[in-house]
């Protein structure tokens, strides 16, 4: 993704009613409550009701489909869309990719088993991409209170100024345990505060701050590495105090990396992905995407812009009463593709978007307009489907009647398809097959280097939102104009959407005990807005910046946090 400017051109033209307009499309359908609607649907997942002790292990028997055997059909073969693949071990290109078999078997879960760690670890909460939000809220008079701010900077590299928090830029949070923190760098407050939720937020200054979730104070000194970050970086999905943190651009200390960095001190264990000569895309080395880890494994996995996927076995040493953290990475396996399309003016390789993951097999859209499946096992690719254009959207994985499907939109790249409008599709496709069950077209226009149409990554709605996924998209009616979505899941018409400024910030779900839901989102003019999430009423709508937020906001129980570009980190109350 490239730079955009703070307040210039995106947010110059046109004045937009504060509030937007919340248009009914299609008729309301009432969700049953949470235990109601389980019990109803549990036969699909061959659940024994009787057998269970909890809802938990209800939802978590119907978090998985009731089968999933991933296999092309004729429009989804891998050879329509990619001309070759190749495998690197160790610095070693394998002449034959039938000799590549992983030393250990990888195979997640769903979403809701990725991790117990009370807090957000990743990009969008789990290996599903389904969630930016843990626990519940409290929201009864639907007002966002601001508690505090946190101040960012800038840095500047060549002519290219990044300042605050970016695209995707979504924070993360963690309650650590009390063994865990008297190891770690704290201040001697935190280390002693029992319900201190630790916001951990790189940003694009190069720093990553951590602050108290509730006051926004410091639990540390910031860490300076000296690159920009637009992407989320992830936790380890263990409880380890380890944080994944990839560079969005290059810096005056060199070329763009992932770093691994041990949070008992703050300090750089491993870094990789830099100047990497296995790239098809020469030094350029970025790296949006939040990482995976397969805990059963101990393996990192990564995707990059420069086109590679990096699976990386850490051999992770940790020994929380002793205070130690130690990791001695060991085989390096990489994977990289070429296109049909491939070029270097368009339809470039690699990604920017977070993969999603289920049993073993992952999800990956790229620049070049290819969503992809791979066998994470044999590094072979299952399935491809063309999605038409640069992907920014990480897929999501939702589980619906025992069946996987996956939702995901693409970008208007200015130039590839049109040098002025062009259809934006938001799509359900088949999770097995790669098969398109329906797609919800929207006709978006671009800026070159500031796209329209899906820079967000969609949320699947739950609890009584289980009907619906929302979406942001871009520049529907004009340059400076968006729309957030409520569309059906079973039919991909709109129920209801609401126009204002447009918003490439992901939009996040939250819910009250009672399974109530609600829809929030930033967009380009520095609002942020609170709809009830079945009829697009819009609850409240609260300005925290005068330019852009890009970022996406996490939410703990009631808390919800996010960057601005105009270097403010906001921590806000949902009441």
């Amino acid at each position: 993704m490239k730079k955009q400017l703070l307040t210039g051109g995106i947010l110059g033209a046109a004045a937009l009613t504060v509030f937007g307009a919340a248009r009914l499309v299609g008729k309301f359908k009432e969700s049953a409550n949470t235990v109601s609607m389980v019990a109803a649907t549990s036969g699909d997942s061959g659940l024994n009701m009787e057998q269970t002790d909890s809802l938990a292990e209800v939802k978590a028997a119907m978090a998985k489909p009731a089968s999933f055997s991933p296999a092309c059909v004729e429009s989804t073969k891998p050879s329509l869309y990619i001309d070759s693949t190749a495998i690197e071990v160790n610095g070693q290109t394998l002449a034959n990719l039938s000799d590549y078999q992983s030393a250990d078997t990888h195979s997640f879960d769903a979403g809701i088993s990725y991790t117990d760690v009370d807090g957000i670890v990743t990009f969008r909460g789990n290996n599903f991409r389904d969630t930016a939000s843990y626990g519940n809220t409290q929201i009864k008079e639907g007002k966002i209170t601001d508690l505090w701010t946190a101040s960012t900077g800038s840095i500047t590299v060549g002519d290219a100024t990044w300042s605050g928090s970016g695209w995707t830029g979504q924070p993360l949070m963690e309650k650590w345990s009390k063994e865990a923190k008297q190891s770690m760098n704290m201040y001697d407050w935190a280390k002693e505060k029992d319900d201190l939720v630790e916001v951990i937020y790189a940003c694009m200054d190069g720093y990553v701050y951590f602050l108290d979730l509730e006051t926004g104070e410091p639990t540390r000194e910031a860490l300076f590495l000296g690159y920009t970050f637009k992407g989320s970086g992830a936790l380890d999905p263990r409880g380890y105090p380890i944080l994944y943190v990839g560079a969005g651009y290059d810096s005056n200390e060199g070329t763009a990396r992932v770093f691994v960095v041990n949070l008992l001190d703050c300090s750089v264990m491993y870094t990789f992905g830099n100047n990497d000569s296995f790239s098809l895309r020469g030094n350029l080395s970025y790296f949006d995407s939040s990482a995976l880890v397969d805990a059963n494994t101990d393996t990192l996995i990564y995707p990059g812009e420069n086109g590679i996927l990096y699976l990386i076995k850490l051999n992770t040493s940790y020994d929380p009463a002793a205070g130690t953290l130690s990791i001695a990475p060991d085989p390096v396996v990489k994977w990289h593709y070429y296109g049909t399309r491939t070029s270097v003016a368009s339809y470039w390789l690699g990604m920017e978007d977070s993969a999603a993951i289920y049993d073993g097999y992952i999800f990956m859209s790229d620049n070049g307009g290819n969503l992809m499946c791979l066998d994470l096992n044999t590094l072979q690719l299952v399935w491809v489907q063309d999605i038409l254009d640069d992907s920014n959207s990480s897929p999501v994985l939702s589980v619906e009647d025992g069946h996987l499907y996956l939702y995901i939109s693409t970008s208007f790249r200015l130039g590839w398809r049109s040098n002025s409008t062009a259809e934006v599709p938001v799509w359900k496709i088949d999770a097995e097959t790669g098969e398109i069950i329906w797609q919800k077209s929207y006709e978006c226009s671009s800026e070159d280097g500031v796209s329209g149409g899906v820079q967000s990554t969609i949320a699947v709605g739950k609890e009584e939102l289980s009907d619906y996924i929302y979406v942001t998209v871009a520049r529907t009616g004009g340059q400076a104009e968006g729309v957030l979505a409520c569309i059906d899941k079973n039919t991909g018409e709109a129920v209801w959407e609401h126009a204002a400024a447009y918003a490439w910030s992901s939009p996040v779900c939250v819910y009250n005990p009672d399974g109530s839901g609600k829809v929030l989102y930033c967009n380009s003019t520095g609002h942020i807005y609170l709809l009830d999430g079945k009829t697009g009423e819009v609850l409240d709508c609260h300005q925290i910046s005068e330019g852009v937020i890009e970022a996406s906001p996490a939410v703990y129980q009631s808390y919800m946090v996010v960057g601005t570009r105009d270097c403010k980190i906001w921590g806000m109350e949902l009441q």
